[in-house]
This record gives C-alpha cells, structure tokens and sequence, in this order.
C-alpha cells in the first residue's frame, strides 16, 4: 500500500515547480471539498507514493481559505509523511512554517530548495547541523534544474517506511510549561498525535480551536494572563517571537552568508526600474500593450495569434464544414439534422474554437511573465493605484487570476482580510476580462477594427478602471464602507521561468477551455440553433433565425432596451448577450448560429463588418465585458457575498454599471468616428456621467461614524 506525502510551503519557494518535477504527467487535478481552489495529486516518479500539493502559505492560522485547507487536510487526514519545501535563499522566513509542521508530530522531510541561489549568492548552509537541529531529514535540491530529487525521493520513502514521528522544537521553560498544562487539559478531547499542535492554538487563542475548545481555553485562562501579563504581550505574539529567537539561533548556527547584508541583489537593481513610482505603471501598461499587439496584431499587421486563428478559422469553414454538408448530402440527411450539424454544431462550436490559437499563445505570454516574477512586481505597483482608489492592493491578486477565469479570481478574494474590500473585490473581479472573454474580443477586433491588438488594451484599461470607479462608488454604501485594508507581499526574486510549469500552465488553461467548448458551449449552441430554427408552433423555418423563429421573436421584443447603446437594432446582439451568461464565449458562437455563417467562407467578420459601425460595436464588446458574468462565476459569487439577495444586488450593479459604460463609449466613439448617434444614447450618457460623477464626489456618509 502506498504512502500519502503533503507537500507544504510558502508561497514563490517552488513548491509547483517541486510537485511537477516529482510527479511528471502523472497529475490529477480537481477542487478541494467545499472550496473552488485548485487540488492538485500525483504519483511520484519510480514509487507508489501520492503527492498532494497544498495550497501555498506561511503559517497553519486559519485566517485563508488556503491556510484552513492545509490545517484541516495535516490534521483531519494526518498524512504519512510531510515533505516541506524551504526557500534556502529566504530560509529565516521559511523556517517558521516548519516549526509549526514540525509540532504536527508527523513523519517530516524538508527539502531545501534553491540551493543554486544559495551557491551564487556565497552563502553556505550546514545541512548536516540543521538536519540535526530539526531532527528530520534535509535534503539540499535545486527543484528548476533538478538537482537532489533522488536523494529526496528516497529520503521520502524511508520516511515514510520508517514512521518515525517528527520531533517538535521546544521553546522556553515558561512557555513549555503553559503548553504542558494546556497539552493535560484537552487530553482525551483532540487526537492524541497532534496533541501538542492543538495545545500550542489554544494558548494562542486560535479562532477556530479555542471555539472548539471553550470550556478548556477558560480552564486554562488565568495562566495565560499570568504569561501574557509577565511578557507584557498577548500569548500568540509572545509563542511567535518565541519561534523567531529559535529560528535566529538555528541560523546563526547552520548559514554563513557570504554577500554583505545590505548588498544589492540583481533582482534589486531590476527593481528600482520596474517598479519606479513614476515609470512602474507606465511601463506596466506598454508591456501589456506590446502583448496583445503582438498577438492580435495592429493595423493592416496581424499579430502571431491572429494568425494562426485566421488559419484554423479557414480550414473550419472553407473544409470543414463543406465536408460535413457533403456527407450529409451523401447520406441522404434530413434537411433539419444537416442544418443541425453544420451551422448548430460546426458552426457555433467552431467559431469559439477558431480563437484557441490566440487564447493559447497569450496564456503563454502571461504564464512567462508569471514565472519570472513580474506579475508580482504589478501587483505591487497597482497597490499605490487601488489604495488612492479606497482598495486594497491585494484586490489586485484576484484581478491578475480572474484572467485566466472569473470563478477562481471571485475565490482568490478570500485572502483578503478586510470584509468590505473582499465582498467589493469579489463583485467587481469580472470587470476584467477572463479567457472566456478574448473570443468575443477578438471577433470585434477583427470585425471592425481591422485586429488592432490596443481594442484589447482598451478593454483591459477600462475594466481596471471600472473596479477603481467601483471602489470609490460601493465604499459610499453602508455594509462595504471603511478603510482598505494594509498591502503586506513577498516580491520574489526574478528568474529564469520553469518551463515545465508555462507550459503545462498553458496547456492546463486551453483544455479547460476545449472541455468547455465540447460540453456547455455545445449544448448551448444546439439549444441556439433549435430556437433560432422553429417557430412557436416548433415548426422548421430555417437555420438563420430570421423567419419568425421563437429567437427572432424573443430578440426583437427585447432589443429595444439596448438602442440607447446603438446596437438595439440587430435583435441578434441581444440574444447573444443573453446566452452569453451560460459561458462568454457562447457569444461568438450565437452570432455565428444566428447570421448563418456557412460553407461559403463567409466569416463572422464579415457579417458584423456589414451591419454594425465601429461606435455600436465598442459599446456592444464593452457592455458584455462588464455585465453579469457567466453562471459559474455567478455561483462563485454567491459563495463569497452570502446570501442571493446581495448577490441579486451584485449582479443589478454589473448589469447598470456596464449599461453605463456603454452608453457613454458608444457617444465618446461616435464623435471619434465621426458617426451620428441615437438621441436616446447621448440622453443615457449625459445621465450616466452625471451620476456616476456624483456618486464619485459624494462624502462617505458612514466611514466617520464607523471610525469614532
């Protein structure tokens, strides 16, 4: 029977890096119980080891989802062997995780990573004094080049056969004696493994344990006044300065630094450019720029992306679809069943799947940008940005992960730890756009503004702007006022990227993708193609939607809502906003279904060129980048808010905010294009500016009230 090995460690110590190397293609990922953040297990190489990869943090407090997921997993199912991963170029910060591991009284192997930094810099460590000291095996590895994976699998195999428990490092006499009279008092109520784990977050007075453990805690009350009166400290800080003179004393006696204290790194020079106050976010924004111009294109130059999608697009309609058509033909097919195949299903399905070769190619670009530090560095910068705004620069996090899917950048909203800046951030994080998002992007792109990568600039600007607009707008409202919350973030230092990680990264992201597009995108362009083909009396009328099919009917009762923003006469636009909510990139594929784009080489380009101006298009993209996102991030927005009705709320907000936004772009593009809009449209825009002015000046009327 194999062994079950955690993998547990603080964030940018090459905990991902470390699980791909050991487990290679033997992955399998899913969701924890409960929680939408990622699972991730593997067999390492040569053993019938499993590998769960834990979330990354720095300490086993609950106050993240992430941390409570670790705890609860080291505890509840109590692993056979924890392998810990230790950035040996920030060992001091590191080793105060493994402490607290090491009082799980679990088989525990560390592995030392980043030893070839630590060589470069001339520092040296003493792996056999600290294997000493911790009293578990250390291995010394390099997990980028590869280096000591060997010794550390078979370090973890022994360790698991082995058994031996991991032996905690004892503090003080003062302290020792609290968690003795602590360990006494909830024998026979905790497991007796961990016994010295739940005793030490009772005396802290851990949220979660001391609730669990009432009676206990008030047990146990007057000696932990006594020790807190006598530091002059409350208990958790007194235990966490406790761990930091050992940790002082474990490096003073195992790390010879061999560059001076205060001498200046590499990534340190890089950084007094990359995140100049001045220069920082300008150059943020080129980099981006550059980005999606190289990959969309620019003008009359298509981007690498644009390339690729317009060849997969060709062969999809001038190949793929004629030979479905004849082979229907040929097998004497039913008028309705070839319909059904090649524009219900070739056609919608394939006009999503045309864009995967851009959605690739930029998953690409930011895994890079990801992996070498830089997205950090963004992140960093924008905090200066948000803060000014009333947000928090850890709202930023969440935006960075909601561009690759809304449901998990709505979830990463929980490491923030003041309420109103995450139920704000949780509300707003779909602003930016997320993979789903880029097919509709670059449709309009293409379609009008002859694949000009700054469209997809614009829109990513605009929805970082909404959420800042959004930040001053909401904190106005009682419940999500208040101050933001503090901006505390490890900068990690720059290197070259793991390409194991981008690439399976990318590669992650893109068959999610095709998942989506081969089940819920499928079934939605069916159900498209059905209502856009009969009538209410479920008569067949044809596939293009336009002879009185129940679509048709629907979309022309309702599309005059949207003439203020210049699109309301193309019923189409409207009914494809609405399947939009199933998944964004349903979008693409209704129009696709609803103009009929078929076996003539005729591209969604082509029809959207024909019927719509650049003002109605830019106002059509951007409405549908702001409002409600899809159902699944919807659901993920409910997790966070609570309850339906402020997720109601949530959703009324998107929906009249982009409304707004909408309105006032199609008026602004208008005049640049020298285009005349709809009366209606410059009457919305005058009202949206003058209310979304005023709610920008408006006082916050329950901040002082909050703060007195």
């Amino acid at each position: 029977m194999g062994i079950t090995v955690a993998l547990a460690g603080n964030p940018n110590s090459g905990k991902t890096t470390l699980f791909n190397k050991l487990t290679g293609a033997k992955q399998h990922v899913g969701n924890w119980p409960g929680v939408t953040i990622e699972k991730k297990t593997g067999t390492i190489h040569r053993t019938d080891a499993e590998l769960v990869d834990m979330p990354g943090i720095y300490s086993l407090s609950p106050y993240t989802p992430e941390e409570n997921i670790t705890r609860n997993f080291l505890v509840g199912e109590s692993p056979d062997v924890i392998l810990n991963i230790v950035d040996a170029s920030n060992i001091e910060r590191n080793l105060y995780l493994t402490l607290q591991l090491l009082d799980l009284n679990i088989p525990t192997v560390v592995a030392l990573n980043m030893m070839d930094t630590v060589d470069k810099n001339g520092d040296r460590i003493d792996v056999k004094a600290l294997t000493d000291i911790l009293g578990c095996k250390v291995v010394p590895i390099s997990a980028l080049k590869g280096t000591g994976l060997k010794e550390l699998t078979k370090a973890i195999v022994d360790t698991g056969s082995s058994k031996v428990p991991s032996k905690p490092i004892r503090m003080n006499d003062r302290i020792e004696s609290l968690i003795d009279a602590s360990e006494k008092e909830i024998r026979g109520k905790v497991p007796e493994k961990n016994i010295r784990w739940f005793a030490i977050k009772l005396v802290e007075n851990d949220e979660i344990i001391s609730t669990e453990l009432k009676d206990s805690r008030n047990e146990l009350s007057d000696d932990i006044n006594g020790l807190e009166a006598e530091y002059e400290d409350d208990a958790a800080s007194i235990i966490t300065d406790a761990r930091y003179r050992i940790i002082e004393d474990i490096v003073s006696k195992c790390v010879r630094k061999g560059v001076k204290e205060n001498a200046e790194t590499l990534s340190d020079r890089v950084d007094k450019v990359i995140t100049h106050r001045i220069f920082g976010l300008p150059m943020f924004i080129a980099v981006i720029g550059v980005l999606f111009m190289g990959i969309i294109g620019y003008g009359d130059y298509p981007g690498i992306g644009t390339y690729f999608t317009d060849m997969l697009n060709g062969w999809i309609e001038e190949s793929l679809q004629p030979a479905v058509a004849d082979w229907c033909a040929d097998m004497d097919v039913s008028d309705e069943l070839t319909s059904l195949l090649v524009s219900g299903v070739v056609g919608g399905v394939g006009a999503v799947i045309g864009f995967l070769p851009q959605m690739l190619i930029l998953f690409l670009a930011l895994c890079i940008l990801e992996d070498i530090g830089y997205m950090a560095r963004a992140a960093f910068m924008m905090d200066r940005v948000f803060r000014f705004f009333g947000l928090s620069g850890k709202s930023f996090i969440p935006l960075l992960v909601g561009m690759g899917c809304g449901v998990p950048g709505i979830m990463s909203s929980r490491t923030i730890e003041s309420e109103r800046d995450r139920r704000i951030t949780a509300m707003t994080v779909t602003f930016v756009p997320c993979g789903a998002k880029l097919p509709v992007i670059a449709m309009i792109a293409g379609a009008l503004f002859h694949n000009n990568g700054l469209i997809a600039l614009f829109v990513y600007v605009v929805g970082i702007v909404s959420v800042l607009v959004s930040g001053i707008i909401l904190k106005k409202f009682k419940g999500l006022s208040g101050r933001p919350a503090p901006f505390v973030m490890e900068l990690p230092p720059y290197h070259i990227p793991s390409w194991i990680n981008v690439i399976k990264g990318t590669l992650d992201r893109g068959l999610a993708f095709v998942k989506k597009a081969g089940t819920l995108i499928l079934l939605a362009s069916i159900l498209i193609w059905f209502l856009a083909s009969y009538n209410g009396a479920f008569q067949y009328v044809g596939d293009n939607g336009t002879t009185g099919s129940m679509l048709e009917s629907f979309g022309r009762a309702t599309c005059i809502i949207f003439q203020p923003l210049g699109w309301g006469d193309n019923w189409q636009f409207t009914v494809g906003s609405i399947t939009g909510l199933m998944a964004k990139e349903n979008l693409v594929s209704t129009l696709a279904t609803l103009f009929s784009v078929d076996d003539e080489g005729e591209a969604i380009y082509t029809v959207l060129a024909a019927i719509t101006t650049p003002a109605a298009g830019l106002s059509f993209l951007m409405f549908n980048m702001l409002c409600a996102p899809c159902f699944a991030a919807i659901g993920a927005m409910h997790r966070e808010l609570g309850t339906w009705k402020a997720t109601g709320a949530a959703v009324l907000y998107q929906c009249v905010f982009a409304y707004a936004v909408a309105s006032i772009i199609y008026v602004i593009a208008s005049l640049i294009y020298g285009e005349t809009a709809v009366v209606s449209g410059w009457i919305i825009a005058i009202l949206s500016i003058v209310a979304i002015v005023a709610l920008i000046v408006r006082k916050e009327p329950y901040t002082k009230e909050e703060t007195a």
